[in-house]
């Protein structure tokens, strides 16, 4: 998402207690079913779960669930692809509303408008045009924030509904902006909307939706959101043909109404999270949402889900956002960790220099030489390969795991931000080599969007979802919107110092930020790919340590099977997991490496850069 990329928390699956790249635990239905005598001991104290009244002021929000309007399909394989389109329109719509104002600050009738113009050499006005663009993150952290409790206590459709309301309003304001305290105004109040939706759109699609190929999901996911991206990119582009300056960036805010309108009134039609509806009570409405998007019995599925809420409402006084940051007891401290995981990862996705080479993409290409025309064609069609890199990050995601994913991905991303500055600053002086160096900046900048979005751009999303427990699901996803939104308001209100202050130099900041982000996602961040929730809890009731490496140390130490967290799960490894072997997830075992110190250094196997690289989990 414009940086944009973004808002889009990745789908996980519904109310089960497995989230794995292995099909095997995809859901609680497939994996270690319980014996049906087992099921029958334990029934009782499903059925006596005390369910809290109704949330007094929820009648006053309107939308919502509604079993006789609910779309009805005779295959709940139509229902699944009903609700994944429906996904990817919101999924779009953020896109969208995210790159909106890339052109929108080419303008000239705007800059008059808001009274910002000359741009060019005018302190106060560059600030007060990355101020106008920043401010829509202020709305979006609020909006997520409201969404996170608001789905837990009315549902997930009405939350969206009350997005949607917001979001609509914002549009208006925005497409009939005269000033700029208007325009700012209005940014807030759509940043608002579009946070709520944000949130609230995959928790449900997640909740609603039985997933047996989540990697496809997701690509499908992040490449209708750059594809909204891209959409408004070239509206914009084909608007300024209209030799009135006024519509031409009117027109582009003012189509984001055609996208909220879908989503706040589609959304009625569908159905609500059954564990929405079990968690109030709603237990008969809950089945028929689970027969309409399920294949054969549900009723395994619904036992899992009393688990889950009954579980939820004994450990209630955590699932608070105070509680969250400053808690009282270890289950809660367990979650700030996962809080701070969650938040910092979006912090560093815009570290990483996103924001800056797709928003601000035409001025970089101009910096770089290319007339204003040229360099608008470019930011185009870098939009196009961005979004068609996606793809490639299911392949990355689920064959090397999340930690080598982005290891790697900033890595990569590192080299060519140098390569890009140092080229830049050679594209900036006139002569006959200056169309060259040019163009390796154009070359570097379209290899840059593309990296990250095979790598940087759907990990932060995915991770989240993975690392919270099923009862704070909601309020965990709103916190990494809020990590999102304090990255992108930063990165979007000083990039245009960067560029005037330091020209060049500004991708040569973004070479550094990238390695300053290595540490931390090799020290703090656990490799989630191809494990459970279930697995995921252990590490964090376990780990007692910020450090990943010495969590697996001690997890090691207290003899749990699984303790190589630097490392991704395998098909092998819960073979012999299930096996009850005490083996890590890498290849060799603790006493295989204190054989190999023992042997004289002609007879140790080479402990070459590979090796380290693979017990660190990066290969």
């Amino acid at each position: 998402m414009a940086t944009e990329h973004q808002g889009v928390v990745p789908s996980q699956t519904s109310s089960d207690t497995y989230v794995s790249d292995n099909p095997k635990y995809f859901g609680a239905a497939e994996a270690n079913p319980e014996p049906t005598e087992k099921l029958a001991k334990h029934e009782e104290n499903y059925d006596n779960i005390e369910y809290p009244p109704p949330w007094k002021w929820e009648k006053y929000f309107v939308g919502g669930y509604s079993q006789s309007r609910m779309f009805k399909f005779k295959n709940p394989n139509n229902m699944y692809k009903a609700i994944n389109i429906f996904a990817g329109v919101a999924i779009m719509f953020y896109g969208y509303d995210q790159g909106v104002m890339s052109q929108v600050n080419l303008n000239e009738d705007y800059w008059n408008r808001m009274g910002i113009n000359p741009i060019k050499g005018n302190s106060r006005n560059v600030a007060a045009e990355g101020g106008i663009v920043a401010v829509y993150y202020g709305g979006t952290l609020i909006g997520a924030l409201i969404a996170g409790s608001l789905a837990d206590r009315c549902g997930r459709i009405k939350a969206v509904v009350f997005g949607s309301m917001w979001a609509l309003l914002g549009a208006v304001l925005q497409a009939s902006a005269q000033n700029i305290a208007w325009m700012c105004c209005a940014r807030v109040i759509a940043g608002v909307g579009v946070g709520a939706i944000d949130c609230a759109i995959p928790v449900w699609s997640a909740e609603v939706s039985s997933h047996s190929a989540r990697g496809a999901f997701l690509a499908i996911e992040f490449f209708m959101n750059i594809a909204g991206l891209a959409l408004a990119y070239w509206i914009e582009y084909f608007a300024y043909l209209n030799h009135n300056m006024s519509m031409a960036w009117r027109t582009p805010l003012a189509l984001q109404i055609i996208f909220i309108i879908i989503i706040g009134v589609g959304i009625n039609f569908f159905p609500e999270s059954p564990r929405w509806l079990m968690k109030v009570g709603r237990e008969q409405e809950a089945r028929h949402v689970l027969q309409a998007t399920r294949e054969g019995d549900v009723e395994y599925e619904l036992k899992g889900i009393k688990k889950v809420v009954k579980f939820e409402l004994e450990t209630s006084t955590a699932n608070h956002y105070w509680a969250m940051l400053f808690p009282k007891d270890k289950y809660a401290r367990q979650l700030r960790w996962r809080v701070v995981l969650a938040v910092w990862l979006q912090i560093m996705q815009e570290l990483v220099g996103i924001g800056v080479v797709t928003v601000y993409a035409v001025d970089l290409f101009q910096d770089a030489g290319f007339g204003l025309e040229l360099s608008k064609l470019l930011a185009g069609f870098n939009n196009l390969s961005y979004m068609f890199s996606v793809v490639f990050a299911v392949y990355t995601l689920d064959k090397f795991g999340r930690r080598s994913t982005m290891v790697w991905g900033a890595v990569a991303m590192a080299v060519i931000l140098l390569i890009a500055g140092i080229l830049d600053k050679y594209a900036q002086v006139e002569g006959p080599s200056q169309r060259a160096f040019g163009a390796g900046v154009a070359t570097m900048t379209f290899l840059y969007t593309a990296t990250f979005g095979a790598t940087w751009l759907t990990t932060p999303w995915l991770y989240p979802t993975e690392i919270f427990p099923l009862n704070v699901r909601a309020k965990g996803g709103a916190w990494s919107v809020v990590g999102w939104s304090i990255g992108n308001g930063v990165v979007t209100m000083i990039t245009p110092f960067l560029f005037q202050a330091i020209s060049y130099g500004t991708l040569l900041l973004l070479f550094g930020l990238n390695i300053f982000c290595l540490p931390f996602i090799i020290l703090m961040y656990p490799e989630t790919s191809g494990r459970s929730l279930e697995q995921m809890d252990t590490f964090f009731e376990n780990g007692g340590s910020w450090n990943v490496f010495k969590s697996s140390h001690n997890m090691r130490d207290a003899g749990i099977d699984d303790w190589r967290w630097t490392k991704k799960m395998k098909e092998e490894d819960f073979e012999e997991l299930e096996q009850g072997r005490t083996m890590s997830t890498a290849a060799r075992s603790p006493e295989e490496d204190e054989k190999d110190a023992k042997q004289s250094w002609k007879k140790r196997p080479a402990y070459t850069f590979k090796r380290k690289a693979s017990n660190a989990g990066l290969m």
